[in-house]
């Protein structure tokens, strides 16, 4: 019996399933897509700006949706200055 090869992580992060388009991302959330480029400009959506184009991963997406957007995990911490 063949035994079947398993995907590498490349491969995983390369497939078109992994990532969301604007307008299923418009889809869910019920809004336009013009709405989703405005959320995404304004960083509310996790995502990369690669010239024109915007990348979302389905994982952070889906995190994000989870969370209701709220930050989970590691974050940059601020440091305010007393003046």
């Amino acid at each position: 019996m063949a035994e079947q090869a398993q995907p590498s992580t490349d491969e995983l992060m390369d497939s078109p399933g992994s990532r969301i388009s604007v307008l299923e991302i418009a889809r869910r959330l019920n809004i336009g897509r013009m709405a989703v480029y405005t959320m995404l400009e304004q960083g509310i959506i996790p995502a990369i700006r690669l010239g024109r184009r915007w990348i979302v991963t389905r994982h952070a997406f889906e995190n994000w949706e989870r969370t209701c957007g709220m930050p989970t995990g590691l974050q940059w911490k601020t440091e305010h200055k007393v003046t």
